[in-house]
């Protein structure tokens, strides 16, 4: 068994769809009414919902160690807060240690447009 979508509700889908293609590094999908469609994995699809959210989702995406380093110089050149910890967001330190499926993890925090927490991370 494995996770096949999940669906997130968002305030700002434009805002939104930017973070997480420009920022995270996922790519858009063509839409899936009334979704819109980022892809992770080849097995696995975030749908975003424009239904508006309070936030408080966390939804954490393991990378290489490259791939993290990228997405941290573009949380830094956007000007977005982040954090070493989960409820550090906006301490500007980071990438700091977390637990992840695998193990341990060099993880940084922000929050989407939404609100939601995102977690970077990287395994060894």
């Amino acid at each position: 068994m494995r996770l096949d979508h999940l669906i997130l509700p968002v305030n700002e889908l434009d805002a939104t769809l930017d973070f997480y293609t420009r920022i995270v590094g996922l790519t858009r999908e063509p839409d899936r009414p009334p979704f819109s469609v980022l892809r992770v994995t080849p097995d696995f699809v975030v749908l975003l919902a424009p239904w508006g959210t309070k936030g408080g989702e966390h939804l954490a995406f393991a990378m290489t160690a490259s791939e993290l380093d990228a997405a941290f110089r573009r949380v830094r050149e956007a000007g977005i807060e982040y954090g070493d910890a989960f409820d550090a967001v906006g301490n500007m330190r980071g990438p700091g240690v977390a637990d992840g499926a695998r193990g341990a993890t060099r993880s940084l925090y922000v929050f989407d447009p939404s609100r939601h927490l995102i977690e970077l991370a990287c395994y060894g």
